[in-house]
């Protein structure tokens, strides 16, 4: 039993609690050529950003990864403080308008209720709860990974069988031409022997060595044995990769390149409008396929 296929569209969340501080992570991920990781995170944490690509890279070969952590000090742990700067301008700002209008002067809870002469002051961490503070968002950001994980996989799940599907299609398709009439000697005789009398009527003049040449060239023109084999040497290779899953959407993107390659010499040596139409089909179905495969990791 391979490993599982995963696709490279998928998000997870995670939230936990440490000293007195909310954690929040979430992360998501989408198409990407390589492994491309961006993270947002709040003030302080940046020193964990080597950490952070380290666990992501062991559970991720590809994709676009966004990564969102946030991290919020409870309020009741905050200290209020007064910013005397802006007490300053509200009690200069009281005592002018005293002097213009006759009012009753507000009161001292009205005062600091006004916005900007109080403030919450975060105590500064000790070394000790900043360690535990930045384990546990790092446990949390491993939760979040494994859900990230987890949906990766149940996409690439549901693309596999899809994938598995277009293969097969693929393989009795390239059959049906390998026994197509119009591939057997007779066929292909008959063929040859029209084209070498179009020859014969272009050209009266053509010597016995140049039609030679000619014949040849058609008859060669007319095979289409290798561009099957190397269809079945490829459908064996998909099943195996697929068989073997991990991170095989690279290799498989490749494969249907090859796949499209062959369909379209196919088509272009065949001389048979029945032959031409299976190879058009396996060009459908093998865009079909690389579709899905650019959604594997």
């Amino acid at each position: 039993m391979g490993q599982p296929l995963a696709s490279m569209t998928g998000f997870g969340r995670a939230s936990a609690q440490s000293d007195g501080y909310s954690i929040l992570v979430e992360i998501k991920s989408v198409n990407g050529r390589g492994l491309d990781i961006r993270s947002r995170l709040s003030p302080g944490l940046d020193v964990l950003d080597g950490d952070i690509r380290r666990l992501v890279g062991e559970k991720l070969a590809r994709g676009s990864v966004s990564i969102f952590i946030n991290l919020q000090r409870h309020a009741a742990d905050a200290e209020l403080v007064v910013n005397e700067r802006a007490l300053d301008r509200v009690l200069t700002l009281i005592e002018d308008l005293g002097k213009r209008i006759d009012a009753r002067k507000p009161s001292i809870e009205a005062i600091l209720a006004l916005k900007g002469v109080m403030e919450a002051e975060e105590p500064e961490l000790t070394p000790d709860v900043e360690e535990r503070l930045h384990a546990a968002v790092l446990d949390c950001l491993g939760v979040a990974l494994n859900a990230l994980v987890d949906a990766r996989c149940g996409e690439g799940e549901r693309i596999g069988a899809i994938i598995a599907q277009r293969i097969e299609e693929i393989a009795f398709l390239s059959e049906t031409a390998r026994a197509h009439p119009a591939r057997s000697r007779e066929a292909i005789l008959s063929r040859l022997r029209d084209q070498v009398a179009t020859l014969l009527d272009a050209d009266k003049g053509l010597s016995e060595e140049r039609l030679h040449q000619e014949a040849a060239l058609l008859a060669t023109k007319a095979d289409i044995a290798e561009e099957l084999d190397r269809f079945t040497a490829h459908i064996t290779a998909a099943r195996d990769l697929l068989s073997k899953g991990g991170p095989v959407g690279r290799k498989l993107d490749f494969l249907s390149q090859e796949f499209n390659r062959e369909a379209n010499t196919l088509c272009s040596k065949s001389n048979d409008v029945s032959l031409t139409a299976i190879g058009l089909d396996l060009k459908a179905a093998i865009d079909q396929l690389r579709e899905q495969v650019q959604n594997l990791e």
